[in-house]
């Protein structure tokens, strides 16, 4: 099937090569452009070279090559989609964090007691000292990676 569509392509394109198409001006001073050569008293005639590539032309890309870049131009936009969309979650991600990190901070200097379980799960409220030292360590996070 492949081959008798490439003989019918080859065909059709042979044809077109050895068209050649002519311009000229009839009697009445009209430009006429036909692929058939003029007939009687013409003046200003001339022959215009068909410009149609053959099938097998190197100037021309193969199909094998538009696929190719097809498919890498594809390829390229995709790897830009992907790349905006980690972009775009990772300053999500990193708003909600800061946005954490300002509430919890808001809670230790609210004053109102904070209750924290330890390994043995067990419930134990925040002495005043521990309470200034997450305060300050909470503000360098904040200060450091929320701008």
């Amino acid at each position: 099937m492949k081959s008798l569509v490439l003989a019918a392509v080859i065909l059709l394109s042979s044809t077109f090569v050895n068209a050649q198409i002519y311009q000229w001006k009839d009697a009445n001073g009209k430009t006429v452009i036909s692929d058939k050569p003029p007939t009687g008293q013409v003046s200003d005639q001339r022959k215009i070279e068909a410009r149609t590539p053959l099938v097998g032309d190197s100037s021309q890309k193969t199909l094998a090559d538009r696929e190719m870049d097809f498919r890498k131009r594809q390829q390229e936009s995709q790897e830009k989609f992907d790349k905006t969309r980690k972009e775009g979650d990772a300053a999500a991600e990193k708003k909600e964090s800061c946005e954490r990190l300002r509430r919890n901070l808001e809670l230790l200097e609210s004053g109102e007691r904070v209750a924290q379980r330890d390994e043995k799960g067990e419930r134990s409220f925040m002495e005043d000292a521990q309470r200034e030292r997450e305060i300050a360590k909470v503000r360098q996070t904040l200060q450091s990676s929320c701008k």
